[in-house]
């Protein structure tokens, strides 16, 4: 068998282009593990890495190795056990290192190739069937908010930033600086002028000597400028991060019998988008976790998405039990509540203006943000046509449909641009 060595020169970072094409190469096993992992994983895990397993037989590479070389045939007999292509099991006994079965001295095989993914391989992973475009994937993982604030003054800058007080008092300073010796000089002249007036006359030539020195001098203290640009001195200005308050976020799932474990799966896809969007923007937020079917309830994470309850639609029941929540541990201004309502649609119809005037009335007013995400391919459903209603009188509600996977960046890019959050 020929062994290919690879003994060029190359720079530090030669793993690291080895890396991106060994994730260019096994993308679909990565991808597939990377989705596996989205369903085992908690929101606020969203952003860490993880620990990828390929199978071995994945990674099997290309041979080279010597060919008998000519033009031969060969006949084998045939079985009726095996057909072309059908792949061979192996020996049965041992385990082959996956740490399966009963100790044996037969058998053999590799253990799965486990690596780690960063943060940023990740979340590209995370978001690349989303359709999410390389420059809106790298500034969503880096939002930071800014505000300016005064910071002393400089001596350059805008016309329109320039400080008048500030620059004339420095001009002063300067005129007084720099007149100083000059200042001295003439106190003392005039004191000779007066005692050689008074013991030589007014028109004495040791009088007119010393009123010329004085003229001099008072000439030198007029020649300093009244302002100089090494005066001038602007306000400055400095760009420093916002301070964050604290923010909570309700997620609000229909789990009703219409809501299959698919569009379920599409629900956690958009909470943990909008969770990481909000965990970047606020240093400190809550989840709450709100399902329901005909009644409502507040649950955890793991509960919220993998429970099998199920049952009829009242939608009411979520917002009512949101409503009481918020007034009984979120009614401080210091806290910025975000919702997002994941459903198909398909309520009761009594219930549905009762949902409308609940939300218009008893959640809105006290929300930064509330997004209605209804999850059906088919056409709207009356939740959704009840809450039409309210997009024109609340700026700070938004709906949005979502039929496939592939819509859910798209949508969330639509419901939470920036004029709107």
């Amino acid at each position: 068998m020929t062994r290919i060595i690879d003994r060029r020169f190359d720079s530090k970072k030669k793993s690291a282009v080895n890396r991106q094409r060994f994730m260019r190469r096994f993308k679909q096993q990565i991808r597939r593990a990377v989705n596996d992992a989205i369903h085992e994983r908690s929101i606020r895990d969203l952003d860490n890495g993880e620990q990828i397993s390929i199978p071995s037989k994945d990674l099997n590479e290309p041979q080279f190795q010597q060919g008998r070389g000519g033009v031969w045939e060969q006949v084998y007999s045939g079985n009726d056990q095996f057909a072309s292509g059908d792949l061979i099991n192996r020996p049965m006994g041992g385990s082959g290192g996956r740490g399966q079965g009963k100790a044996s001295n037969e058998g053999e095989g590799e253990d799965d190739f486990v690596f780690h993914l960063s943060r940023e391989e990740f979340l590209d992973i995370f978001f690349d069937d989303l359709a999410l475009p390389n420059l809106v994937r790298t500034q969503l993982a880096r939002i930071s908010d800014y505000k300016t604030q005064r910071a002393g003054f400089t001596s350059d800058g805008s016309p329109m930033n320039i400080n008048i007080v500030r620059s004339m008092r420095g001009a002063l300073g300067r005129r007084l600086a720099l007149g100083s010796p000059f200042s001295a000089r003439l106190r003392e002249l005039q004191r000779e002028l007066d005692e050689a007036v008074e013991r030589f006359g007014e028109d004495s030539d040791e009088a007119k000597a010393l009123r010329e020195e004085v003229a001099k001098v008072r000439a030198k203290i007029e020649a300093i400028p009244f302002i100089d640009s090494f005066d001038l001195r602007y306000n400055n200005r400095i760009r420093v991060p916002k301070p964050s308050t604290q923010a909570v976020m309700f997620c609000v799932m229909d789990v009703s019998g219409s809501m299959d474990e698919e569009k379920k799966a599409t629900a956690k896809r958009f909470f943990m988008l909008l969770y990481l969007f909000l965990n970047r923007t606020y240093e400190h937020i809550e989840v709450v976790f709100i399902r329901h079917h005909t009644v409502a309830k507040e649950v955890d994470e793991d509960e919220f998405f993998h429970s099998r309850e199920s049952g009829g639609t009242v939608v009411s029941s979520a917002l009512k039990m949101m409503h009481d929540i918020i007034a009984e541990r979120y009614a401080g201004s210091s806290w910025n509540v975000y919702g997002a309502q994941a459903s198909d649609g398909d309520n009761w119809d009594n219930d549905s203006p009762v949902c409308r005037d609940l939300l218009g009335s008893g959640i809105l007013p006290f929300c930064q943000y509330f997004a209605y995400i209804e999850i059906t391919p088919g056409e709207p459903q009356n939740l959704w046509r009840e809450y039409e209603k309210l997009q024109g009188q609340h700026k700070n509600f938004a709906m949005q449909r979502i039929e496939e996977p592939a819509d859910i960046y798209p949508v969330f890019r639509e419901l939470f641009k920036k004029n709107l959050v």
